[in-house]
């Protein structure tokens, strides 16, 4: 009698181990690919607004991405430095250029995570752009 219940405790606790490692092996996959889709780089190129201090965005054909939020979210890396004609100011100095940007995205939540490099463009390439015309950038 003590052998049988020894062996379902045993196959008990075999049983939570195996679905321990199943759910440890599910959330592995999850994070993996996860991490997988924020890390790869790719340019984009649009409207850079930085209407306010720290708030910023890059808005191109594909929506808007969250760069920065004042007192909350900051993308690493270095913003594009724009030349006096390629700036529009709408607030002080603060405004709006255009501008392509190598950066590693969160395509769930729109946020850019990681700004690699950043290059201002000449206002006319946005302008040009219909796909970036729904913006309203001028």
């Amino acid at each position: 009698m003590k052998a049988t219940k020894r062996h379902k405790k045993h196959k008990t606790y075999a049983t939570l181990l195996f679905m321990s490692l199943c759910l440890l092996c599910l959330l592995c996959l999850f994070v993996a690919n996860t991490a997988a889709e924020v890390e790869k780089s790719e340019m984009r190129c649009g409207w850079f607004s930085n209407p306010t201090p720290s708030n910023a965005s890059l808005h191109d054909r594909d929506g808007e991405w969250i760069i920065a939020v004042q007192g909350g979210y900051q993308a690493e890396g270095d913003w594009p430095e724009f030349g006096p004609k390629q700036w529009i100011e709408t607030n002080v100095h603060y405004g709006y250029g255009c501008a392509c940007l190598k950066v590693q995205v969160d395509r769930a939540t729109h946020e850019v995570i990681k700004i690699e490099s950043a290059k201002a463009r000449p206002l006319s390439v946005c302008r040009n752009d219909r796909k970036l015309k729904r913006w309203g950038f001028k």
